[in-house]
């Protein structure tokens, strides 16, 4: 198992926002091949983040995500309103799940 997790960086009157748009996002990622899971997560406190974690089947599924068109399309959005996001930016980790369930 592959796990990424994409820590957003949102002030806290922005964090409706992006979480509406990830919203949309959940639905269509039950149809990526080698998607395990997708969870949008808000933080329990006033830290300035937002979390994005994904499972994958394999770090193959999860690039083959990545360099898709899909993916392209499901980030046009953001990358053409970039003056209007209220994310200040992000770092992504990513792991393989060597222990679990």
């Amino acid at each position: 198992m592959y796990v990424v997790m994409n820590e957003l960086h949102v002030p806290k009157e922005g964090r409706e926002n992006v979480s509406g748009r990830f919203a949309e996002s959940a639905e269509r990622m039950k149809q990526v091949p080698g998607c395990l899971d997708f969870m949008f997560l808000d933080p329990a406190d006033d830290d300035n983040y937002q979390v994005v974690l994904t499972k994958w089947e394999s770090e193959d599924d999860y690039k083959a995500w990545v360099d898709s068109r899909a993916f392209r399309e499901s980030h046009k959005k953001r990358r053409e309103n970039l003056d209007k996001s209220p994310t200040s930016g992000n770092k992504v980790y990513e792991y393989k799940a060597t222990h679990h369930l």
